[in-house]
């Protein structure tokens, strides 16, 4: 099926379409109504030019050297020179979906007409997006402040014609591309490299990729812990809603609902309903919906900020109305200080999510506590089952332990301390992949595990969502009879956990996570 055609209105896009954006590459179109809005701000550009006013990032040098009043035959040259010598990353490059989102989200903020460039500079960004030009970007070099000013100029150099894009997941430069494509390289007129560098967008985009990333592991998190419950015979009553709705936290409430849901029906609840003489189960089971619903709130919390950042005007300068004038307004709104709370919070959850899923992979390998065969294997002894699995869940939780350290406490200053407070929102965000990398490793083990539980119950089944569930991982992975080469089981449930896999047959439980 091919992706929706999307007609971005600047201003008012919505988290659905960023989530298909990321997901999918579909055609791309402005609003008509956006252009006369564009001109307008070009033009006033044009008449600040003509005018011959000294005018930040327009006829003057940038950052400490906006004292330097550029001639006007130079301002082509300033704008490119601009653009080659801020572009300065290194590392991997940033993916085809992040590239997708960056883009997206600098044709919505210049579109809006704050930001004085021709509508030629947005047409030439639409058409590198549907030609599926991706501008080759590194993914280090960026302070978040002021802007994301080296990624956004390695993005501008595709425009250029200079340097490397990727087309099909294949390296080509970025002259043969446009050629291919029939796509002129841009010239930049007055202001235009400066709009192009400056803002936000990079950073955003990451924390948009792990925003979306951490929604997936919520997801899989609590139907893999839903799992665990039932495989460890735990009891459902933590999850009464008069429990949840008397603290009234609304993301527990939420989760407690979906818990109840999941695990309702269960034959494996209903055999130990009676004469069961556990009085409590461990927290890793009785208090997810506290734990899971926490997670909740903040991912909530953070996609209301990226979801205004990604729709925001953050380059600088601008170019506002003041009756029949336009004037020029210097102000930071590149300073990326919302996305890296953000991104910091999202990390949280994203630890706390693998953090307590490797809790129920250790009760569930340890027989005096789950009541299962020691390392949920026949034979133990001549089989290691579990036992290492459960090692590798242990490390990747303990090193995202160190990953959830805040990037936005650190600041370093630059340009000779003119830029000496900066939000470190790219670091924060671009962390948040590895981190989801690793918790979907652990979260994907603890299916394995919930579900090799589940087998040992048998002839009883689980809840009708989870026996589908099951039925789902074990097409790709075998019950575990025996020690076998066991990183390619892990692997097939890590990418049905990365994928949205485990939340498919009952998608419909976890609508509200979805603003």
């Amino acid at each position: 099926m091919k992706p929706n055609a999307l007609t971005l209105k600047p201003g008012a896009m919505t988290l659905t379409e960023l989530r298909a954006v990321w997901t999918a590459a579909g055609p791309l179109s402005l609003a008509a109504e956006a252009y006369p809005v564009i001109e307008a701000s070009a033009a006033a550009v044009r008449a600040i030019v003509a005018k011959g006013d000294a005018a930040y990032g327009i006829n003057t040098g940038f950052g400490l050297l906006a004292k330097t009043r550029i001639p006007d035959e130079k301002l082509e040259q300033l704008q490119r020179n601009l653009i080659l010598s801020h572009s300065v990353g290194t590392g991997e490059l940033l993916s085809d979906a992040v590239c997708r989102l960056i883009l997206l989200m600098k044709i919505g903020s210049l579109a809006r007409g704050y930001s004085g460039v021709r509508p030629l500079i947005i047409d030439t960004l639409i058409a590198l997006y549907n030609a599926g030009i991706m501008p080759a970007i590194p993914a280090k070099g960026s302070v978040g402040a002021s802007g994301d000013l080296a990624p956004l100029s390695h993005m501008t150099l595709a425009m250029l014609g200079v340097g490397e894009v990727r087309v099909n997941g294949e390296l080509m430069q970025a002259a043969d591309a446009l050629k291919a494509a029939n796509i002129a390289p841009v010239v930049l007129a007055a202001k235009e490299g400066l709009a192009l560098i400056n803002g936000t967008q990079v950073s955003t985009a990451l924390a948009l990729h792990g925003l979306f990333m951490a929604e997936r592991l919520l997801e899989a998190g609590m139907v893999a812990g839903a799992l665990s419950l039932d495989a460890a015979k735990g009891s459902d009553s933590p999850f009464d809603a008069r429990v949840h709705e008397v603290r009234g936290q609304p993301g527990q409430i939420a989760a407690a609902s979906i818990y109840r849901q999941l695990v309702s029906n269960s034959a494996i609840r209903a055999s130990h309903l009676v004469g069961d003489e556990r009085v409590q189960d461990p927290y890793c089971l009785r208090c997810q919906p506290q734990v899971m619903g926490a997670c909740w709130d903040i991912i909530n919390n953070a996609s209301r900020t990226l979801l205004i950042e990604a729709n925001a005007v953050t380059d600088n300068p601008l170019l506002f109305k003041d009756g029949e004038l336009s004037v020029v307004v210097s102000g930071g709104n590149f300073h990326a200080e919302p996305v890296a709370f953000a991104a910091d919070t999202l990390a949280l959850a994203i630890a706390e999510i693998g953090a307590i899923s490797e809790r129920r992979i250790a009760l569930l390998i340890d027989a005096t506590l789950s009541g299962l065969p020691p390392f949920l294997v026949r034979d133990p002894g001549v089989n290691s089952g579990f036992m290492i699995a459960h090692v590798t869940a242990a490390a990747l939780a303990s090193e995202n332990k160190s990953l959830a350290h805040p990037g936005s406490v650190d600041s370093i200053p630059t340009s000779a301390n003119q830029e000496d407070h900066v939000s470190m929102a790219t670091y924060a965000a671009r962390r948040l992949d590895d981190m989801a990398h690793n918790t979907a490793v652990i979260v994907g083990i603890e299916l394995l595990a919930a579900a090799q539980g589940i087998d040992f119950h048998r002839p009883l089944k689980t809840s009708p969502h989870l026996e589908h569930v099951h039925a789902q991982l074990r097409q790709k992975v075998p019950f575990f009879d025996a020690d076998r080469f066991f990183a390619p089981d892990i692997e097939a449930a890590k990418g049905m956990v990365m994928r949205g896999e485990l939340s498919a047959s009952c998608k419909s439980l976890f609508t509200p996570l979805h603003p």
